[in-house]
């Protein structure tokens, strides 16, 4: 027999008030959360809590739908080797989140489990219920209140796997057979990209805040934040972060003419040392589509860029940027 369950976080600001929850049914569920925390400890937490509650019901199989590739990759092609260098990546930096990822580890041992890529809201039944659940109990936090914590797992202990504690693909993955050592971040977008989850705040894996909408801001000054955020050495150097702010449907044509997809353009991203941006002039297609236009400079010289944001769930995204050189500038 099957255990399927959706798992899912969220954080309001990532890094802000943060939930997290997993579904089974409208019986069998449980959400907690954080006055603070981001979006991946909601994810790995919700994982977490899951394979603690069902440690009960250990000799079934449990599948474990996710809406997060880091959360997938991290526990079934990057764990090994961070295991096998002390739980360091491979540029010798800590990995982040790692005692929830090591008591995963440590819960996942004697188990059956397998993990299952969904796309996040796209309509998908059990991770819009996990979704939910997460979502409010994030906002919970953020009013100071304490979060509807849900029934939990049949046959599972009185109080459950401390569900409001505050301390800290689309084909299945088994995550007991992973054996492959990288822990390349640029192996988040070997499959099809989850949208992102919706938050007012960039941050990069290090938690340095790279954007952040400002209570109150325009479009445009939101708009115009992220786009500088984009061409920063910081976010530059950190495709899962610059992910955060590219629509899964992302396309670009550089200045030499050649098109690139949302894969291809974090496969190569990388820090440009040099480059300003000014001029920065928005224009208003629609309430939720907004053309940016700007001119760079940098070593290669100056380059006339558009960018065209779109605003989806109540969040800016950038589903098309392109450049053209500007001589004479």
């Amino acid at each position: 027999m099957t255990i399927t369950a959706a798992a899912d976080g969220s954080a309001l600001g990532n890094p802000g008030p943060a939930g997290w929850a997993w579904y089974i049914d409208d019986d069998t569920w449980r959400a907690g959360g954080w006055p603070h925390g981001t979006n991946n400890m909601g994810e790995l937490k919700a994982v977490l809590d899951l394979l603690e509650a069902t440690a009960v019901a250990a000799d079934q199989h449990l599948l474990i739908l996710c809406d997060s590739q880091y959360v997938i990759n991290s526990v079934t092609k990057w764990m090994p080797g961070w295991k096998r260098k002390g739980w360091r990546k491979k540029d010798g930096k800590p990995v982040l989140n790692v005692e929830l990822l090591q008591d995963i580890d440590r819960a996942l041992a004697g188990r059956s489990v397998e993990f299952e890529w969904v796309k996040g809201h796209s309509g998908h039944a059990l991770n819009e219920a996990a979704d939910k659940r997460a979502n409010a109990a994030a906002t919970a936090f953020s009013k100071k209140q304490d979060p509807t914590v849900g029934p939990g797992f049949r046959g599972e202990p009185a109080g459950g796997s401390a569900a409001g504690s505050t301390s800290a693909a689309t084909s299945p993955t088994t995550a007991s057979s992973a054996a492959a050592p990288a822990d390349d971040l640029f192996s988040l977008f070997d499959a099809p990209a989850a949208d992102p989850a919706p938050t007012s705040c960039n941050t990069a894996s290090d938690g340095t805040v790279l954007t952040a909408d400002a209570p109150g801001a325009t479009d445009f000054e939101q708009i115009t934040a992220r786009e500088q955020a984009l061409l920063s050495d910081l976010l530059r150097a950190d495709a899962p972060s610059a992910a955060e702010l590219l629509h899964p449907a992302f396309t670009e044509i550089g200045p030499s003419g050649r098109s690139y997809d949302r894969e291809a353009i974090l496969a190569h991203l990388a820090p440009v040392p040099g480059i300003e941006a000014e001029e920065f002039i928005a224009d208003e297609i629609t309430p939720d589509v907004v053309l940016l236009r700007y001119t760079t400079t940098g070593p290669d010289g100056a380059t006339a860029r558009s960018s065209l944001w779109v605003r989806e769930r109540d969040r800016w995204m950038l589903r098309h940027h392109q450049g053209t050189p500007a001589p004479g500038r």
